[in-house]
């Protein structure tokens, strides 16, 4: 037993039956709709088949992050002890001094993601590691709950064990864990989930709150320029705020610090729990895949952490320098794509294969010098999922983006994206997939 078998033998049944299946569907799609699983204001795209996961797999997940932080743990200490090995990072002056400020707990990514092409086992290659809150927990929970009432999945849970990976709930669990070790911890912590509103999911951060609120907490989803730091006491209007778990990706602290300073000022002087640090960046910025792979990164860690650098982390370099740089990447546009060295929703992210060579030539140039990383491109796994157009079944094959979320460096669950573009990690063109751990009954 299999991802892959279980989702053919989910797709037969679909197949037995498109007609009930297509009804029971557009049924999913209402409830869909009037779910709060939305950006932007519109629903997120949504597929009625989840992405099936074994134990195998979560065990396969574990090590992997266990291997990935261990790394991370490393790299930040050594970012913190060594000034020289600071320069590779290029960070504002800002962006360095909160990251060696001792953030009041030991743990540096208390929750992070890391997306894979994974194709099992020992297949997989990273794309990317995300530790700037890490959205998508609950259109995956609503996602899931949603399909696990579906006519097809009851077929499928008379056969098997089936359950999803609730992340909210699980979350709130291990941020609280987090604050325990908070150096002037309160008994009660009064929470912020704070983000600039006007990037921020707010459908997402309404779920969150109500599950502090259901564990007995005062919780507010703030605006991060309404805070406002007082006689060493941070408030948001009258209620002083013990914790803030903060949805504020780090780019965008650092682009509107001038905005923030009450808030910057609280964080220098350790007067709240801000879960997570700006010490997350390091492994966040995608210049890490390059730092890695260098040889004064390699010296420090295991051999089983170096095989997983060399052999599952793509090849990363900096877009600049010497000019046969340029012409390599402009000549093999295929082998390559192109990225911002700190970007979030994969904005300014590009392959060469989803360009001419007029096209690519002209967008590598705009790019060259600029701020941008190359990167080796990688072919995506890819598994069938079935779609309703105008009443028909059809059965395609989707790229995957498989997400592993970690909760204070532990396997949380998954959060899958699909599309059948190169680039499928983005906020658009691409389904958001519930996913389901299967089990023997």
């Amino acid at each position: 037993m299999n991802g892959q078998s279980i989702t053919e033998e989910y797709i037969e049944i679909i197949k037995e039956n498109p007609e009930k299946y297509h009804e029971d569907y557009k049924k999913a799609m209402e409830k869909v709709a009037k779910s709060n699983a939305k950006y932007k204001g519109k629903p997120i795209p949504f597929l009625y088949q989840p992405m099936f996961f074994t134990q195998e797999d979560v065990d396969k997940f574990n090590k992997i992050g266990a291997t990935l932080f261990s790394i991370a743990n490393k790299v930040t200490q050594k970012y913190i002890e060594s000034p020289q090995y600071r320069e590779k990072f290029k960070y504002p002056k800002l962006l360095e001094e909160l990251i060696l400020v001792d953030p009041g707990y030991d743990i540096n990514v208390p929750i992070g993601r890391y997306d894979l092409f994974y194709g099992g086992g020992d297949k997989f290659k990273f794309i990317e590691v995300n530790t700037d809150g890490t959205s998508g927990m609950n259109e995956d929970n609503i996602f899931s709950n949603i399909l696990l009432e579906s006519e097809a999945m009851n077929i499928m849970q008379e056969r098997y064990k089936i359950d999803y990976f609730e992340l909210v709930d699980q979350w709130v669990e291990e941020s609280l864990k987090t604050y325990s070790h908070f150096h002037t911890k309160v008994e009660k912590p009064n929470i912020a989930i704070v983000d600039f509103m006007e990037t921020g999911i707010t459908a997402e951060f309404e779920e969150i709150k109500k599950a502090y609120i259901k564990r007995g907490h005062q919780a507010e989803v703030v605006e991060a320029r309404d805070l406002k730091y007082v006689n060493g006491k941070l408030y948001h209007q009258d209620t002083q705020i013990h914790m803030i778990y903060r949805r504020i990706v780090t780019a965008e602290f650092i682009e509107k610090s001038d905005q923030i300073l009450d808030l910057i000022a609280a964080y220098k002087d350790g007067a709240v729990c801000v879960i997570g640090s700006l010490r997350s960046q390091i492994m966040h910025n995608k210049i890490i895949f390059k730092i890695l792979h260098e040889e004064d990164t390699l010296e420090f860690l295991t051999e089983e952490e170096r095989n997983l650098i060399k052999n599952h982390i793509p090849i990363t370099k900096e877009f600049e320098g010497d000019v046969k740089i340029l012409k390599e990447v402009l000549q093999h546009k295929d082998k390559y794509i192109l990225k911002p060295i700190d970007s979030f929703a994969s904005q300014g992210v590009n392959t060469g294969r989803d360009f001419d060579q007029e096209g690519w030539e002209k967008l590598a140039g705009d790019c060259w010098e600029k701020g941008f990383l190359y990167q080796e491109f990688i072919d995506p796994y890819t598994r069938p999922f079935v779609q309703f157009e105008e009443g028909q079944l059809k059965v395609r094959d989707f790229k995957l983006n498989i997400g592993v979320i970690m909760y204070n460096e532990k396997f949380a669950g998954v959060y899958t994206r699909i599309s059948r573009n190169n680039i499928i990690f983005g906020r658009e063109g691409y389904y958001s997939i519930p996913n389901m751990l299967v089990e023997e009954q």
